[in-house]
């Protein structure tokens, strides 16, 4: 329940609070004395669009502060405490600011929270009606919202496994789509893959054979260059067979390891020296050895090297094409042969796709048909429901029902079959749902868009929503000015319709009405300041001799009027007796 509101700077309001009580509260007021801003105040409480033109002019922000009692346990509550709230004595507090540049900020229980978490919480908290709601109800997808609200689970549950099935189909016809579209592109990949993996396997590159061949080339190259420099080193190193006077490296380091040998026993340092000699002489030894061997294996043939250079001109049509290297060109195989046998697996999956669409159209078909069915017999029960409360405002004899039909499809591929026939589908199922009513006997149904008066609207509204609270409830209905268009009896029968209402849940009502606001357990009077504001002096209870006053001026303009309060005394004794 709804206990009060604090609003400042709020249009015309510049500080005021809103007392509410359990049970029926009439909100009245002068025209464009800030009736309206207290739905509005309720609407940015429960997440609604922030708009800084609501800002009082000279003011910084807005802000508009809500204490709801809710019980432990609600799905409201525990809701509210998983967004990090605490409960301040069973009562949630919301506060919501809006500043002049258009900035928004809200906070539940003490927390900070995005905007979202209030709309979130607003469904099982107030059910706000005005004059914009009647109009949504006049269009067709709004009254099949409501039928499925009214139905609950009879509905929700087809609805729900309609969805994912539909959900399903649409992925798979977007990827068949696409697979079936792009076939000549993905065609043309293909070729041009088969011909590079083609081209490679046939030159059957392997992993650093090209650095390998550069290596080799360059070796080919300068073959006699490189074997008379091992030719000349090793005669340094190990001497000249035909030059017998020449001096070789390895005798004078033996020379000069004899000469050391000789006295190495008198001087351990001198001895050290000869075994880095003796080392020296080894290395010698070898390199000399292994530099006659690679003269012998070095290979300056010709023929060799016209084979290397023609390898690499191979391998380097490959780099030129498929990456930088032999490694890059690999890796491009690889990735190429794995794409290429995606894309030949094409039709396989094409057929499975197929399958699988043709499969979830029959399936969606099943479930369409439940869906169809589970509205056709909530729109009877509905349809009564809303009649009967029609009778108790005043439109004894009008009939409401509900036209649940659907739009044959084009061709059999893009409808669902339902009832024998295929029909046009949605995310929501295959059905167009209107609301008809027929105000008096042998009057057509006729949708309430054509059909209804402003006056009948709003009591269809009405008698919409009392049906709701009796399937679907929730703690508070806010009525913004809901009865316009409605006088005289009709008036009198809202105000008893309300105030029934108001047995099982709070109702708060902004009215121009006196019949309505005469229902009321209580009345708030919401008026200005000399200065043309609303101040919190400005919003208050009615009692006695004040709440006469009022419904004069409601029914005649003239508060002193004998006539007017006469009657405003017989509407209050009127509705007494009716509770």
């Amino acid at each position: 329940m709804l206990e009060e509101m604090r609003i400042r700077s709020l249009g015309v309001i510049d500080d005021a609070v809103v007392e509410l009580s359990p049970g029926f509260t009439a909100v009245t007021g002068e025209t464009g004395a800030g009736k309206t801003m207290v739905v509005t105040s309720l609407g940015l409480l429960l997440g609604g669009r922030a708009d800084p033109a609501l800002v009082r002019v000279g003011a910084k922000a807005a802000v508009v502060e809500g204490r709801i009692t809710v019980s432990a346990g609600d799905t409201a509550a525990v809701r509210a405490e998983e967004a990090g709230a605490e409960l301040d004595d069973g009562a949630l507090l919301i506060s919501r600011t809006v500043s002049a540049e258009g900035r928004s900020r809200a906070h539940l229980g003490g927390r900070s929270v995005p905007v979202g978490v209030l709309a979130e919480l607003a469904d099982e908290l107030v059910a706000v009606h005005g004059q914009t709601d009647q109009q949504g109800l006049l269009k067709p997808a709004r009254q099949r919202q409501a039928l499925d609200r009214y139905a609950g689970d009879g509905v929700a549950v087809p609805h729900a496994k309609y969805a994912a099935a539909y959900r399903r189909l649409r992925a798979v016809v977007t990827e068949l789509d696409e697979l079936t579209t792009r076939a000549r592109e993905r065609a043309q990949e293909a070729d041009l893959l088969r011909f590079g993996l083609g081209e490679i396997a046939g030159v059957e590159p392997l992993p650093g054979e090209d650095t390998d061949l550069a290596a080799e080339a360059e070796r080919l190259g300068h073959a006699e260059a490189l074997a008379s420099a091992a030719a000349l080193a090793h005669a340094a190193l190990a001497g000249n067979p035909e030059d017998q006077e020449a001096v070789d490296a390895t005798t004078v380091v033996a020379a000069a390891g004899r000469s050391l040998d000789a006295v190495r026993a008198h001087d351990p340092a001198l001895a050290a020296l000869a075994d880095r000699i003796g080392e020296i002489s080894i290395l010698l030894a070898d390199a000399a050895g292994e530099l006659a061997g690679y003269a012998d294996q070095l290979d300056a043939d010709p023929l060799r090297l016209a084979a290397v250079e023609e390898r690499r001109a191979a391998l380097t049509g490959l780099t030129r094409k498929y990456g930088e290297d032999i490694a890059a060109v690999l890796a491009w195989a690889e990735d190429g042969a794995a794409r290429l046998t995606e894309l030949e697996g094409d039709d396989d999956r094409i057929g499975e796709l197929t399958a699988e669409r043709d499969a979830l159209r029959a399936e969606l078909s099943d479930l369409g048909q439940a869906l169809t069915d589970a509205r056709t017999a909530a729109a009877a029960l509905f349809a009564e429901a809303v009649t009967a409360e029609l009778a108790s405002l005043a439109m004894p004899h009008a009939r409401v029902s509900f036209d649940i039909r659907q739009t044959e499809a084009a061709d059999e591929a893009s409808g669902i079959e339902i009832g024998g026939r295929s029909v046009v589908y949605g995310p929501s199922g295959a059905d167009d749902v209107e609301l008809l009513l027929a105000p008096h006997p042998g009057a057509q149904p006729r949708p309430i868009a054509k059909g209804a008066s402003g006056g009948e609207l709003s009591r269809v509204m009405l008698a919409v929503e009392v049906v709701f609270a009796g399937s679907d409830p929730v703690p508070t209905y806010l009525f913004d000015e809901v009865d316009a268009g409605v006088g005289g009896k009709a008036a009198v029968e809202v105000g008893r319709r309300l105030a029934k209402l108001a047995r099982s849940a709070q109702v708060v009502v902004v009215t121009h009405l006196p019949q309505v606001a005469a229902f009321a357990d209580r009345q708030l009077l919401v008026e200005k300041t000399v200065d043309g504001s609303v101040t919190s002096s400005g919003v208050k209870v009615l009692e006695g001799e004040e709440r006469v006053r009022e419904l004069s001026r409601m029914l005649a303009g003239q508060e002193d009027s004998e006539t007017a309060r006469a009657h405003a005394e017989e509407l209050l004794a009127a509705a007494r007796a009716d509770g």
